[in-house]
């Protein structure tokens, strides 16, 4: 049995007796997919927005309690005003980290020199001897 794509939307495929898809068919009797319609998870009543869990009214309620609690809060004090009154960078200490060796810092010390291609394959070349070695 040979399947073929549906003429209409070339995507489905379809038996050679069939005129069109399953989907399609449905598309045109009208019958087109249906939704189910999320409600509000606050108030369960009304609908929910598009990517949103709540309703418009539930949302324009959380915005103003919103908005009322940013007002009752202090000012943090960094606003636009002062950010100039901040010492530069260049003015500030470098952190230098204490001089204790841990085993991560020894294990990436022989790291700071580059290696040449030609180094590389020396290494190689000796641990394929070496290895070959062992065998024997």
């Amino acid at each position: 049995m040979t399947l073929v794509k549906c003429p209409r939307c070339d995507l489905n495929y379809i038996t050679p007796d069939q005129k069109y898809c399953k989907v399609c068919q449905r598309e045109m009797k009208g019958e087109g997919s249906q939704d189910e319609v999320e409600l509000c998870s606050i108030c369960n009543e009304a609908p929910a927005l598009p990517g949103k869990d709540v309703c418009l009214f539930c949302l324009k309620e959380i915005n103003k309690s919103n908005n009322e609690d940013t007002d009752e809060v202090e000012p943090t004090g960094m606003d636009a005003n002062n950010i100039g009154d901040m010492d530069d960078v260049s003015s500030m200490d470098e952190i230098i980290p204490d001089g204790e060796d841990d085993e991560e810092s020894q294990e990436y010390d022989g790291m700071e020199k580059e290696l040449s291609l030609e180094d590389v394959r020396e290494d190689e070349e000796r641990g394929a001897e070496d290895e070959e070695e062992e065998e024997f």
